[in-house]
Formats: C-alpha cells, structure tokens, sequence
C-alpha cells in the first residue's frame, strides 16, 4: 500500500512537472515571437514602411498563402479544376484543428479547400490540396520550398502545408509581403477568393477569422494566422481610388492589436501615397496618362487595381476644364494649319518604282508627314497645356 501511495504521488508529481515544462516552453515560444512589419506599394514595388522586416519568426498560418499559391498555379495550368473532387486521406483527416472537419474516405472540391484555407484557415483541407499536388505532404513541402526561392523568399522555409507548429519553420515580414503580392500579381483572376469572408459547407456556414477586413475600408484579403511560438500574424491587402496596398504584421500581442496596427500602417501608407513626392513630380508631367502607364509597367501586379493609378493635377478642377478648352482649340488650329500647308505645298513625284512621293513642307515621305500630323495631334494639347501651367505659376505669389 505504502509503495503504491509513493508511486501514485511520484506519477502526479511527474506529470505536474511535464505539464510546467509544457507551459514554461509555451510562454519561452511566445516570448520569441519578434513584432515585424512591412506595408508594400503595389504600384512601384516600394516599401513605404518597415519594422523588423528581416527578423526571423514563424509564419503559422501564413503558410496556406503557400499553399494556395501551388493551388492556384495548378488551376491556371489546367491541372487541377475548381470543382474536381478530392480524396480524403487518414492523415488529412487527423490533422489538428483549426479544421473543416473531414472525414476519411470523403471527398471535397477544390474550390471548397481554398475557401476553407482562406476563412477557416482549415489544416486537413491544406493537406488533402498537398496530397493531391504533391502526392505526399513531405513532397508537397519540398515544392513549396523551391517555389518560395524562386519568388525571392530567401528567408523563409516550410515545414509543412499548414503552419501548424513546427521548430523548422520561418519567415520574415518581407517574404511574406512579396508572396502577398505574388498571389495577386500572377492570378488575377483567382485571388478575389481571398476577399470570401464566409461560405456554405456541407450545409453549414463557415466564417472567416479575418475580422479586420468587415470593418478596414477597402480591404479584401488575405490570411490571418497564430501559434503560441509565432504569435499573431496577418497579410492583408486593400484598395483606395483604384491603389492597392499590401501589409503584413508578425507577432502580434493579440489579435485585436495585430488588427488595430494593421489598420494604422495602412491608414499611414495611404497618408504616404496621396502625399508622395513621386505622385508630386507627376502632376507637373504633360501627359498625366503617360506617367499611368509608367506606374502601370513598374507595378508587379497585374491586374486592373495596378492599371488605374490616379495621377494628381496641379490645379483646380474649374481651371483644369477652362484650359483643356484652351489647348484643344489651339491644338485643333495647328492642325488645320498643316493641312492647309500641305495641301498647297507642291509634291514632286519620282519614279513610282524606285521613289516615294515627298511633301514640301518636312521633305518627308507623304506616309511620313501624315504620321508627324498624327504625332501633333496627339502631343500639341499637352505641350500648350504646359507652356499654359508655366504662364500661370509665373504669375503665382508663393
């Protein structure tokens, strides 16, 4: 009796201190997590604010981004389509939650695994996506790793296909930000599903863990995520006056105050934008669309958010209207002047076989004074509109 009390109080006592340990090694876990942050202009590729951004941490469910990037690659080469049904294997079905909760032997579509990665940020729909890609998750990892190198992720290494805790996983808030933008730059038409804040399963409902974006104007994605050792991350994306801005936050305290400093850095990176001296040097450019489709070349997204970047004028509208009136009478003048002197200017013709005809005027080809004619109707509005600026600012006090 006696040596089984000792045994008894020896086992309660064991598993006390295993159960210290546990919580000992959690709070050591969170303790790691580094507080990183970086916010991303998608139209120059520019970094408009940086916190920590190269430190190392866990991206948790961040991960999935990963993995429906391969997802996404696989629907846009045609190897896998939204509503193709996959198998539900053991593993998958014994992952640890969050999950959709499936069942071995059931089948679930693609479309449905995506959505649930994205709302539920559900661990056995990444894995059956990673079976079916990869063949083995170990495999599907593998894939993962060598495409995170080839977006530049020279930091990052994953350890499986949904963030779930692993000592071998990593990350930084700038890897993260150029997978972010990777997503929506190279599938456009597939990255809206990152805006899905619920949707119907088996007959339920299932709702999004990305509270921020029901009340962050403009925001339609990403992907939230924790663990204890990583803490609470989010990338998230969202669009004012046609500018998309990405952001990301590693290691957050909580979620509310991972969501309240998203929210500031994107308030700021938009503050930033409307201000920034490249939009300033901009407006003072002849041909507002001619910087639209510079912006619009330099832009790694592409997609119609990048193609519509609004160019600030330098005055008001009342002014603008008056002299666009001006520059296109003026304009419509000087073309009607060629006309006149190309009409009246006399065209020596050549050999038809061995010559072009010439016109007077530019002794250019009659092809190649239409095209100059063109050339002016084209870009005269824009040069008197900014002799007309240049008068005007001349005569401005400061």
């Amino acid at each position: 009796m006696y040596v089984k009390f000792i045994s008894s109080s020896w086992r309660r006592g064991w598993l006390q201190g295993i159960a210290m340990l546990l919580l000992l090694g959690g709070l050591q876990q969170t303790a790691r997590a580094v507080q990183a942050s970086l916010v991303l202009d998608s139209s120059t590729g520019r970094v408009l604010s940086e916190k920590n951004a190269d430190e190392v941490d866990h991206p948790a469910s961040l991960t999935k981004m990963m993995t429906i990037y391969l997802t996404f690659q696989a629907l846009q080469a045609g190897h896998l389509t939204l509503d193709q049904k996959l198998p539900v294997s053991a593993h998958a079905a014994s992952m640890a939650p969050t999950k959709l909760g499936l069942r071995r032997g059931q089948t679930i579509t693609v479309r449905d695994c995506v959505l649930g990665m994205i709302t539920k940020s559900a661990n056995d729909a990444a894995t059956v996506v990673a079976e079916k890609l990869g063949g083995s998750e170990n495999h599907f990892v593998e894939m993962m790793n060598a495409q995170g190198l080839l977006l530049g992720m020279s930091h990052t290494h994953f350890a499986s296909a949904s963030g779930l805790p692993n000592p071998d996983d990593s990350t930084t808030a700038r890897d993260m930000s150029r997978l972010a933008s990777a997503l929506y730059r190279d599938f456009p038409r597939q990255s809206p599903m990152f805006a899905t804040r619920e949707f119907k399963f088996c007959g339920r409902l299932v709702r999004g863990h990305n509270h921020l974006m029901a009340r962050y104007e403009g925001m339609d994605g990403l992907k939230t995520g924790y663990t204890a050792a990583a803490g609470f991350n989010l990338a998230s994306t969202a669009v004012r006056d046609g500018h998309r801005l990405f952001g990301v936050v590693l290691g957050g305290k909580s979620a509310r105050s991972r969501d309240n400093q998203m929210a500031q850095l994107l308030d700021d990176g938009f503050e930033q934008w409307q201000t920034s001296p490249t939009l300033i040097v901009a407006a003072g450019k002849p041909e507002p669309r001619m910087a639209h489709n510079v912006l619009a070349a330099l832009s790694p997204i592409g997609t119609a958010e990048a193609e519509t970047v609004p160019v600030a004028m330098p005055h008001r509208k009342a002014v603008r209207h008056s002299s666009m009136k001006r520059t296109k009478a003026l304009a419509s003048a000087a073309r009607t002047a060629h006309g006149k002197r190309h009409r009246k200017t006399t065209v020596r013709m050549a050999s038809a076989q061995s010559k072009q005809a010439s016109c007077g005027t530019h002794r250019k080809s009659t092809r190649a004074c239409s095209v100059r004619a063109r050339v002016h109707s084209r870009h005269e509005p824009a040069r008197l509109a900014q002799h007309d600026v240049k008068t005007r600012s001349s005569k401005q006090t400061d």
